[in-house]
C-alpha cells in the first residue's frame, strides 16, 4: 500500500510539473555539522530566474525519507528553494519504531544538541543551491515540535509552520524571543499527549501572553498524522487544506 501511495504521490507531482513546464532539479546534499556528516536534500526549479523563498523542512521521528523528498519537491514546483534537513546524522538514522523513540529522545532530552542542530541547518540554508535570504521553517508530527523548538530559541526566520506537531512548552523555555509568525496546523481528534486540544489552547495562551503574531487551523475529527498517506490517520480533506494554508502563508510572508 505505501508503495502504490508513493506511486500516486508521484504521478500527481510529476502532472504538476509538467503544466507548470517546470525544469525541478532535486538532488541530497550533504553539509556538516562540527565534523559530523548530515544528508539533506535539495530541490528547486531550474528554470526560474529567482527563487521565491527558501522553505525548511524539519522530518519526523522517523528520520529524513521519501515523504520528506516528495513535499520538497511540491515546494520546487510552486517556485521555492526546498531544504529538507537531518536532525539525527547521516549514520544514525533509524530503521525501526524503538530507534524511532530512541534518536527523537535524544533530542527531546537534550534540548540544548537540538537546537544546535536545527540552528547548523538553517546556516547551512546559505551553502545550498538557490538558497535565499528568505526562510519560512516547516515540520511534520516530531518536525512540527523541531519547528516551535527552533522559534522559541530565536532563529531570525520570516514564519514557522507546524503540522500536527507536538505543542508542548519544556520547562525553563518561552517564546519570548520568537521572531517571526507562527501557524499550527493541527486535528481536532489528535490523540497523542503533548497534541491534544488542550495543548493547542495552552499553546496559543503562550504566544498570546508573549505577543507572538500566530494563527491556527483545526480540522475537525483529523487525528494525529493526517498528512501522511500512508498512516492510518490519513485525511485528505484535511490534507489538501492545510497543504493550501501553508501556501497561502508563504505567499504572505516570503
Amino acid at each position: 500500500m505505501k508503495k502504490l501511495v508513493l506511486v500516486s504521490l508521484i504521478f500527481v507531482l510529476v502532472s504538476i510539473m509538467g503544466q507548470a513546464q517546470a525544469a525541478l532539479v532535486a538532488e541530497r546534499y550533504v553539509y556538516e555539522i562540527d565534523g559530523v556528516e548530515y544528508e539533506g536534500y535539495v530541490a528547486y526549479n531550474s528554470r526560474l530566474e529567482r527563487s521565491l523563498g527558501t522553505v525548511m523542512i524539519i522530518h519526523d521521528w522517523d528520520g529524513p525519507n521519501d515523504y520528506e523528498k516528495a513535499r520538497a519537491e511540491q515546494l520546487a514546483a510552486l517556485g521555492y528553494t526546498a531544504f529538507a534537513i537531518d536532525v539525527y546524522g547521516r549514520d544514525r538514522q533509524p530503521t525501526s519504531m524503538q530507534e524511532n523513540q530512541q534518536r527523537a529522545g535524544e533530542m527531546y532530552q537534550d534540548r540544548e544538541e537540538f537546537r544546535r542542530r536545527l540552528l547548523a541547518a538553517y546556516a547551512e540554508v546559505a551553502n545550498i543551491p538557490r538558497g535565499t535570504d528568505n526562510v519560512v521553517v516547516i515540520g511534520y508530527c516530531f518536525g512540527g515540535a523541531a519547528v516551535l523548538e527552533l522559534a522559541r530559541a530565536g532563529a531570525s526566520l520570516r514564519g514557522f509552520v507546524s503540522f500536527h506537531g507536538g505543542l508542548g512548552l519544556p520547562e525553563g523555555q518561552t517564546y519570548d524571543d520568537v521572531e517571526g509568525p507562527i501557524l499550527i496546523l493541527h486535528g481536532s481528534a489528535d490523540p497523542v499527549n503533548g497534541s491534544r486540544m488542550s495543548d493547542l489552547a495552552t499553546l496559543l495562551d503562550q504566544l498570546n501572553a508573549a505577543d507572538v503574531t500566530h494563527n491556527a487551523h483545526v480540522y475537525g475529527g483529523a487525528r494525529h498524522s493526517f498528512t501522511v498517506p500512508w498512516s492510518g490517520d490519513y485525511d485528505l480533506a484535511a490534507d489538501r487544506a492545510s497543504w493550501q494554508e501553508l501556501q497561502r502563508f508563504l505567499e504572505k510572508t516570503l
